[in-house]
This record gives C-alpha cells, structure tokens and sequence, in this order.
C-alpha cells in the first residue's frame, strides 16, 4: 500500500489543502492513504493557531487525510529546515510511508530537486555563510547564493517552495525511504488577502478574527467543525487574546533564560531580554528586537519558544513519539501497521505519555504546558479548564475494521 506523509499546519484546514490530499491520493492510485505530521496549537510562524489542534485535525480527517499525527511544539516553532528535518524524521520513524508529499508554488519536481542539490552543497553554504556575514537575512543569503549558482532563485522567495527544498534536503539527509510528490498550488497565494474558494490561511485567519462569515471558503465539514468551535468559545485564538500572559512571561525571565533559547546567537537573546524588561505589548516587542538581518518570523518563534519554555536542545533529532490526533478508519488501520513498524511510540491516549522516557515525557510536558496557556485565551471563561492535553483523546470518525 503507498501512503504518503503530509507536514503541515492547517492553520486552519481549508480548500487548497483538501485538494493537495485530493491530488495526492490521486498520484499514489487506488487504496492510496495520506498521514499528516500537524502542528499543534503553536505553529512555525510564532504564533498560537487560529483553532486548537484537535479541532484542526478534525477537520483534515473529516476532508480526506486518514491520519493525522502531531509535530512536537520545539520542532513546529523552528526554522524552515529544523521544522522540515524534524517532520520528516517522524514521517521515516513510522516505518508505514512510501512517499513525502508536499505543496509547492513552482510544481516541478527537478527544479527543486536541483535547488536542493545546489543549496546543500558547498559552495552553497559557503556563498550563503558569506552573505549573512555580510548583513543579510538568511532567506536573503539563501535566494543571493543560488542566484549565482545558476539555480532557479525564485525558488528560495516563495515559502512553500523554500519549505519543499527543505523537505528534500531533509530525505536526503537522513536517508529516508521517501519518494517527494510536488503537487502544484492552486488558486490564491500564501498570504494572499483574496476572498475565493482557495482563499488563503492569512485571509481565513484575518476574516476569523474581523468575525465574517467563511462560507464557501473551506470545505462543508471542516465549516461545521469551526462553527462549532465559535459557538463554544474556543477561537479564534491569537496574540492579542493572550498578550498580558505572553509579556509578564518574558518580563520574568533572566538573560540566562534567553541565551538559552533556539537561535539564541549573535546578541540576539540580549537584544530580547532588554526589549522583554521595557515594551508594552507584543508588537513593540517584535519591532524593538527587529533588524533587517532578524526578521520577524525568526523572533516570533523564539518569542513562541521563550513563552513555553523551550531551550535550544529540546528540537534534536528526531521526535521522540508520535501522538495521535484524529483518524478515520483507515488511519486506525495504519496505527496497526506503524505499531509493528515503527521504531518511535505512538500514544494513542493521554496516559501512556506517563510510560515515555524522560526525554520524551519534557516534551510532552512542553505540550501540555502550552495547551494550559492556550486554553486560557478562550472567549469562553468556562472552556479554560487546565490540563486538558492529559484528558482530551484522539477523533476517531469512524472505527474501520
């Protein structure tokens, strides 16, 4: 059987992502599966998700994936190529998937395959070494080492494609038995405002918070899923809903704190804690600790990071388990076959996080202490119970065989 692993966010779940998992069973043929690697209720961008996770995965198994798994808060708040390296990893550590799939602006698989190729090899690092020596951000450096390598540049100013690269690059490195699926993009862009049937998350997330109807902007059953969460006072969730919590975590942490933070270099954990010691709000915040060489992507992240507690090592190798989201039928069939396979647990209920090894149970601990912090920005004051990542079990849509 050929499944493919999906690394995403579905922050939140809409159109152009069931037709990625439309497209993707349709490449693989008949009684082909999908699994995805989801982020959790903190995604890659620096920011809490729109919805919680259990209600984003939902809406994937209820609009075509059979299983959805998590990806652990210090691999979903890294940079594209730690983010990339670490969904891959536990997509390989399954033991049950054939290819790798992802969206891609470009769509031609040899194209990125030669970015990939060209960004890895050396005169690649060395010509992107040196132009982040120069002052350059690293998607900068990046897109200006390609250019004069003769790879196709264009590649490296898009961020799906930048993400497919990595991805790549990440199969290759670890020697992952992965075949790539570039399946093209359609309809409005990454952060395009466009109101469509392939609207964009950025626009889904903005009408969300302005509280507009999305109707016809994502699938009938992912639709039912965030009304229900609405009607129940649990999103939308954003910064502003949790902004008091995240500055009165950073105001109390030491310079020790923040050196210990991923990509805590260069002066940029100084330059943190003494923003974190004077700003008033998250915006003043990002802005105090912007240069043109930290873009405000990398310093959401460690700000995401400083606010659950994550240090730099927590992100190595590969996720110590697998934890369970949502599955239909044949994602319970699948969770069989990845228990003879693979080679990480998976936790199929709460509880069994307390039979993990210390380094896995820190980073159960760190998703738990995130969802207690995210609960807590709920519209409704009675949703907000703590300790909810300890008592919430996976969706199950239907039971299979």
């Amino acid at each position: 059987m050929k499944i493919a692993g999906i690394i995403s966010e579905y922050n939140p779940f809409h159109s152009g992502h069931a037709l990625h998992i439309a497209e993707t069973k349709r490449i693989l043929g008949e009684g082909g599966g999908v699994v995805c690697v989801m982020s959790g209720n903190f995604v890659q961008r620096g920011e809490p998700a729109v919805f919680r996770k259990h209600a984003r995965a939902k809406a994937a198994v209820m609009s075509g994936a059979d299983l959805v798994l998590e990806n652990p808060a210090p691999w979903a708040l890294s940079s594209a190529e730690r983010f990339a390296e670490g969904g891959t990893a536990l997509l390989a550590a399954l033991g049950i998937c054939t290819h790798i799939s992802f969206g891609s602006e470009n769509g031609d698989i040899e194209t990125l395959l030669n970015c990939a190729e060209t960004a890895s090899s050396e005169e690649g690092r060395e010509l992107t070494a040196l132009a982040l020596k120069n002052g350059a951000s690293y998607a900068s450096a990046r897109s200006r080492a390609m250019k004069a390598l003769g790879a196709d540049d264009e590649v490296f100013n898009s961020p799906n494609d930048t993400l497919a690269v990595e991805y790549l690059r990440a199969v290759k490195k670890l020697g992952a038995p992965l075949t790539p699926i570039a399946v093209k993009r359609q309809g409005a862009g990454h952060d395009e405002q466009v109101r469509d049937v392939t609207a964009s998350g950025a626009y889904l997330r903005k009408a969300l918070y302005a509280g507009e109807d999305i109707s016809g902007l994502v699938p009938e059953a992912a639709l039912e899923i965030y009304r229900d969460e609405l009607c129940t006072g649990r999103g939308p969730i954003s910064w502003e809903s949790m902004e008091n919590s995240v500055m009165a975590r950073l105001r109390g942490m030491t310079e020790n704190d923040f050196a210990a933070l991923p990509d805590a270099t260069e002066g940029l954990d100084k330059r943190m804690y003494r923003a974190a010691k004077t700003e008033p709000d998250i915006q003043s915040f990002l802005f105090a600790v912007k240069t043109k060489r930290y873009v405000l992507s990398r310093i959401r992240r460690m700000l995401t990071a400083a606010y659950l507690g994550i240090r730099a090592e927590d992100a190595a190798g590969c996720p110590p388990y697998a934890r369970v989201l949502a599955a239909n039928g044949a994602g319970i069939t699948m969770l069989r076959e990845i228990g003879r396979k693979g080679s990480i647990p998976v936790l199929t209920k709460p509880a069994e996080a307390k039979e993990l090894d210390e380094r896995a149970r820190r980073i159960f601990e760190i998703e738990a202490y995130g969802t207690d912090l995210y609960t807590l920005a709920y519209p409704n004051a009675s949703e907000r119970r703590g300790g909810q990542e300890w008592r919430i079990s996976p969706v199950i849509t239907d039971k299979g065989e």
